[in-house]
């Protein structure tokens, strides 16, 4: 059986790796190559965030784009809760949210957002939940962080910011839509 990590209260911050302003900068850059970079005859954009850190990005850059006069993208975002290969191993009770895709994702370019890519099995999860609704003609994928160590073949189109981690330590985004001030920090498990 496999051995349960031990609990988040543990790690220990070991330094800030983005303020309040820093988030609004970088997402400031992401939605503009996103813009750039998604041709526009996909229009409007389809943005997509997995819950719930990445909806509440996917819905900032949303309000960016749109404030850019890039158009109303369509925004929606998905739960992967069932979709996790790790769901029967020893995870606590899944808290499961919904799944809302306003339109059909059939044959258009969708632009999924995460906060965190670390293993690649959350987007691998979350293109699941996507072919469960249709097959887009493209998904893209954009995170605030990507912190290495991937165990699938998964690389972020747009990224805010790209660091190697250890397997010791952990990345956490902090988001004011959960009562906490913006931040990014990087944290360690002590030796």
């Amino acid at each position: 059986m496999p051995r349960k990590p031990p609990p988040d209260s543990d790690l220990q911050e070991r330094r800030e790796l983005l303020d309040a302003a820093g988030i609004a900068r970088t997402l400031r850059r992401m939605a503009h190559e996103i813009a750039e970079r998604i041709p526009q005859d996909d229009r409007p954009l389809y943005l997509v965030g997995v819950r719930t850190g990445g909806a509440y990005l996917a819905h900032r850059l949303c309000d960016m784009l749109a404030a850019a006069g890039e158009g109303k993208p369509i925004l929606g975002a998905v739960d992967i809760s069932l979709y996790r290969d790790d769901v029967f191993h020893g995870l606590p009770k899944p808290e499961i949210g919904p799944t809302d895709l306003p339109e059909p994702i059939e044959r258009r370019t969708i632009v999924l957002v995460d906060d965190v890519l670390f293993t690649g099995r959350t987007i691998r999860a979350a293109m699941d939940v996507l072919a469960d609704y249709g097959r887009p003609r493209a998904v893209k994928l954009a995170a605030l962080v990507d912190r290495g160590l991937r165990e699938l073949p998964i690389q972020p189109d747009f990224v805010g910011l790209a660091l190697q981690t250890t397997a010791r330590e952990s990345v956490r985004v902090m988001l004011a839509e959960r009562g906490e001030p913006d931040r990014v920090v990087l944290r360690e498990r002590p030796a």
